[in-house]
């Protein structure tokens, strides 16, 4: 659950510039956390290496791939009624489609999906996308193919990702692969495997390729950024055994932030997702140093109670949480924090709704991503918990969190009326084409007249007026950052 799901991109079929020669055509969808659109994108760049174009036509497709999540179970339902239209488009329309299923789910129901359903005709795993050209040639022979190993080192650095269905302004950069904390709700280090990082040269020269690009806001993406540790390549977890040099080497988060930072100055910087636990104070400094690195941090916490949190695994207490709440605002004046939330997680009470309702009312969050408890199969807490919250009871205290969250998101937005702010122009507002939208430094979204500017510029706005969702104002000229 430490992962991102913008409702709006679930689903979207991705395109890219056609590679001239080229004769097979590839559809591939994705759902999940942006870790999964971020995968796609590299998918897309290794198939179009090996005579795939995408198409957004699924009839004509003849390679069909749906990058899965396993992060709640309606993600999942969604998937299998996405499989059995691709089936029904097989069996009556295109006859030769291969239909092929990526990422979490994947690694989970691999055997479901290929043995007793026969609903795919191929299954990867978040670590084996290299794999792909040798496992479509086992299909094409008429095997089934499968490769859900998870990796000790892949990180995919080596991959320059092609930016599908980019807005040619804003781009993810990959800098972890996997996670070591074992949170009991949630199943990705069983799908993504154990923690590693990224070197750091291959993260600065595909930052630079964007750059040269145009593009203008780069967000590094991992399932636990804090915690990248870069000393010459492994799992994390044996730094221990790494040499003094190694240690002495070893780039931690926050040098790779200010490495960055640093390293383009003209371009916004932004990252997700952090751990409460991981979270050091030298990664505060560094935000608080460069104004190109955005004053924006995603926290999850999850509940506010002790008692739910040492269920869930959670490395930290509302206590520790709070502090850390208070030294971010003490360094970083003005910062946007923005949470994970779930209700109704395993012997909750109506004492432990109310912690975390009081912990809401401490932080008073910009946004937030909150669900209700959902068992996922493979995770401790669905092997050893029994779901006990009523259904009813679980979608209550969601609800008063959801409205709670609305008063303060409303609170937040109103504390920029009057100010001027800095927005990168991403797009044209979806509500009015003489608008421009664009995002703060604080990731709440701003619109205003378009005028003469363009997508891509670095414009200061002037905000008269607010939802509790969005600054409107007007702009005043362009940014020092142009």
């Amino acid at each position: 659950m430490e992962k991102i799901i913008e409702e709006n991109k679930q689903g979207e079929s991705l395109v890219l510039e056609h590679k001239t020669g080229n004769t097979k055509k590839l559809f591939i969808e994705s759902y999940g956390c942006a870790m999964n659109f971020s995968d796609s994108e590299v998918v897309a760049s290794i198939l179009s290496e090996n005579g795939f174009n995408t198409t957004q036509i699924l009839e004509e497709a003849d390679l069909v791939l749906v990058n899965t999540c396993s992060i709640r179970d309606k993600a999942e339902q969604t998937v299998r009624k996405r499989l059995e239209k691709y089936n029904a488009v097989k069996r009556s329309v295109n006859p030769k489609m291969k239909v092929g299923v990526l990422g979490c789910m994947a690694e989970r129901l691999k055997s479901q999906f290929l043995e007793e359903e026969k609903i795919v005709d191929l299954v990867v795993g978040p670590d084996a996308y290299k794999d792909l050209p040798n496992l479509l040639q086992e299909v094409e022979a008429g095997n089934d193919a499968i490769n859900v190993i998870l990796s000790k080192d892949e990180t995919y650095g080596d991959i320059s990702p092609v930016r599908l269905h980019s807005n040619g302004v804003t781009a993810f950069v990959s800098i972890t692969r996997g996670c070591d904390n074992m949170c009991t709700f949630c199943v990705v280090p069983f799908t993504r495997g154990r923690e590693r990082s990224r070197e750091p040269q291959s993260i600065m020269e595909e930052i630079a390729d964007l750059s040269n690009r145009g593009f203008k806001e780069i967000t590094l993406l991992g399932q636990n950024v804090d915690s990248y540790l870069w000393y010459g390549g492994g799992l994390k977890k044996d730094f221990v055994k790494a040499t003094e040099f190694q240690k002495a080497t070893a780039v931690d988060f926050a040098q790779l932030l200010e490495m960055v930072a640093t390293g383009f100055p003209k371009m916004r910087i932004r990252f997700s997702t952090s751990n409460p636990q991981d979270m050091h104070e030298s990664v505060l400094h560094v935000i608080a140093k460069y104004p190109n690195v955005c004053k924006h941090i995603h926290l999850p916490v999850q509940s506010g109670s002790d008692r739910i949190l040492a269920a869930m695994n959670r490395l930290h207490t509302r206590e520790e949480y709070i502090q850390l709440i208070d030294k971010i605002n003490r360094i970083i004046p003005g910062c946007g924090i923005t949470q994970d939330m779930i209700s109704g997680f395993p012997t909750e009470t109506e004492e432990d709704h109310q912690d975390t309702l009081s912990l809401m009312e401490h932080v008073k969050y910009g946004f937030g991503y909150m669900y209700a408890y959902s068992e996922r199969p493979g995770t401790l807490a669905g092997r050893k918990m029994e779901d006990d919250v009523p259904e009813e009871t679980k979608l209550r205290r969601l609800q008063e969190i959801v409205d709670l969250q609305r008063k303060h998101s409303a609170f937040r937005t109103q504390e920029f009326l009057g100010q001027t702010v800095e927005v990168l122009i991403e797009k044209t507002s979806k509500k009015s084409e003489e608008q421009f939208s664009g995002r703060n430094s604080q990731s709440i979204t701003v619109v205003f007249p378009r005028e003469n500017y363009k997508i891509g510029d670095f414009v200061n706005v002037k905000i008269n007026s607010c939802t509790s969702g969005t600054l409107i104002g007007e702009a005043v000229g362009y940014s020092d950052m142009n």
